[in-house]
């Protein structure tokens, strides 16, 4: 099978179209079904498959998305949890259950799926050889990143595009573009961020508060708090995160 399937949207689309519907958040001790109180405990669910993501091509990449499975409530979803970007912090007891089921690669139901892992080396698209991402004191011209970001394949491509602009141990400052409609689903991060709105609109909800951003406005979340991102119209910001 060719390897089609190359970004989380993609594979999120193909696990759809197999059954798994339902939408799960991540906390520390359970599964949680958007848009309803139901959790799912370690006990609850299994792991059918995962796909890890690497790369900055994709806000959506360095990431995880997991198929899971729950007889005991007759559901089938999926979850995404950043390891990257984002995140979350789980109990040992999580980890270990989303470990995928041993069975899972022979799994029927499941297509095979093998996704390329992105080389973190330069390449002619992210010369990283030629870009620093830190140092004591660091430039960022974000008017030529945002030109960037729109002349690359993924974006032209795919519903987004992202550019890592500096990265250290206490600070990660990424520029992210989404094209209408895109979202970045339900996620928590390990510290507080900012979304700095340099181009477009976008909803931010934190629940239960939810607000839009315009152009030059900017918004500031502590640790811990689930949040999504959606493009109303096509637009592009700046997410800067702070390890704790």
């Amino acid at each position: 099978m060719e390897n089609t399937l190359t970004t989380v949207s993609e594979v999120l689309q193909n696990l759809k179209d197999k059954g798994y519907t339902t939408d799960f958040n991540l906390t520390d001790h359970c599964l949680v079904c958007q848009g309803s109180r139901l959790e799912l405990h370690p006990e609850d669910f299994l792991v059918d498959r995962h796909f890890r993501f690497e790369g900055i091509s994709d806000p959506g990449d360095e990431a995880v998305v997991y198929a899971i499975s729950s007889e005991k409530h007759g559901l089938k979803g999926t979850l995404v949890n950043g390891y990257g970007i984002y995140s979350d912090a789980t109990s040992d007891t999580m980890l270990q259950a989303l470990h995928p089921r041993p069975s899972a690669l022979s799994d029927p139901e499941l297509t095979p799926i093998e996704l390329p892992t992105k080389p973190t080396e330069a390449t002619p698209q992210r010369p990283d050889s030629a870009r620093h991402l830190d140092a004591p004191l660091l430039t960022l011209d974000l008017t030529r990143s945002l030109a960037q970001i729109k002349e690359e394949k993924a974006w032209l491509t795919s519903d987004r595009n992202a550019l890592t602009l500096y990265k250290s141990e206490e600070v990660r400052v990424v520029l992210i573009g989404l094209h209408a409609g895109a979202q970045m689903k339900t996620h928590t991060a390990p510290g507080p961020i900012s979304v700095q709105v340099l181009e477009g609109q976008l909803t931010f909800e934190a629940l239960p508060h939810a607000t839009v951003l315009t152009t030059g406005q900017q918004v500031v979340l502590p640790a811990g708090v689930p949040h999504r991102v959606e493009a109303l119209v096509e637009s592009v910001f700046l997410l800067t995160l702070f390890r704790k």
